[in-house]
């Protein structure tokens, strides 16, 4: 059970709430940790967590804090082996299951948290949960594993109901705010040699941001020109700044023209690689010598390498 167990501050990344919010519910409901190591804090076991789960939903859903206390303290315990009574998370006073959620596919319980508090727009919780991952685990992972699967959960909920419009811009705004953060506390030195860009009339920007936190966060100088860079403006920054590499972000086909990236590879001060970045971009349309990395991580490595490339043939 020992192995089992969890902190509070896991717990409440599972659940989508703050920690503050589980000590009021042991305080005041009785519905706290259980398992005791001696010498450590108490830990909350798998059956805590599934009474805690119930509270969540049901005062979520409008029942009062008194009330969902006492239902998740009569559900039954959950089973080891997967069976025996109705599992309690499917437990409601009016025998309703919960409603819907956002889909996140195969990532962890951070994810499943985060979701839940952008489902309830917690803007608090949303940004403390991104904020841990960030310190924890740095922009990478945290844009993977965390961001990336909640985003895309909404944009599918989005596209099969119409829906979620207003849990879409308080994540995007608490995502927005949380990587730049991250920008400013990792704020390289020397000469920005990485441009950042999307593509002409594109607005999803969130992805740039995190490419630009990453890049921070490994000493790489960029700058960023963000949303709906006309193609002449976009040379013109090049031609003006001659960094070493430009990453032109397309979210959709409607703004992957590959002609921007012709332009770039035309421009006098012609930078040593172009990125075409984004899911909108199609590998048989790419110029010759445009690079379409896979994902975050390699966005940024191919960033770095041809940065410290530049900086060491300026050196010799």
């Amino acid at each position: 059970m020992v192995d089992e167990a969890l902190s509070a501050g896991a717990v409440a990344r599972r659940l989508g709430v703050a920690v503050t919010t589980l000590r009021t519910w042991h305080q005041r409901y009785g519905l706290g940790p259980s398992e005791h190591v001696p010498g450590h804090h108490r830990r909350y076991t798998p059956t805590d967590l599934a009474r805690l789960e119930i509270m969540r939903r049901l005062t979520a859903e409008g029942v009062s804090p008194a009330e969902a206390a006492r239902w998740a303290r009569q559900a039954p315990a959950p089973m080891p082996n997967g069976t025996g009574a109705v599992a309690p998370a499917r437990i409601h006073p009016t025998g309703r299951d919960g409603g819907g959620s956002i889909p996140v596919g195969r990532a962890g319980p951070a994810a499943r948290g985060l979701a839940r508090a952008a489902m309830r727009l917690d803007a608090a919780v949303i940004s403390e949960t991104i904020a841990h991952a960030l310190a924890a685990g740095g922009v990478v992972a945290t844009w993977e594993g965390l961001l990336r699967p909640v985003l895309a959960g909404i944009g599918e909920r989005h596209a099969a109901t119409a829906g979620l419009i207003e849990v879409e811009h308080l994540m995007s705004r608490c995502v927005s705010e949380a990587l730049a953060a991250a920008s400013r506390a990792n704020v390289p030195t020397g000469p920005a040699r990485i441009l950042l860009s999307c593509a002409d009339e594109e607005q999803h920007t969130l992805p740039l941001e995190a490419l630009a936190a990453a890049l921070a966060e490994a000493g790489v100088s960029y700058r960023m020109l963000g949303a709906r860079v006309p193609v002449a403006a976009l040379v013109e920054a090049v031609n003006r700044t001659g960094p070493a590499a430009v990453v032109l972000w397309s979210h959709t086909r409607a703004t992957a023209d590959p002609t921007q990236l012709s332009a770039l590879l035309a421009a006098p001060r012609r930078p040593l690689l172009v990125l075409a970045a984004g899911p909108g971009w199609r590998a048989d349309t790419l110029p010759a010598g445009v690079v379409r990395p896979v994902d975050l991580a390699e966005a940024v490595s191919l960033s770095a390498a041809v940065r410290d490339s530049l900086d060491q043939s300026r050196r010799d």
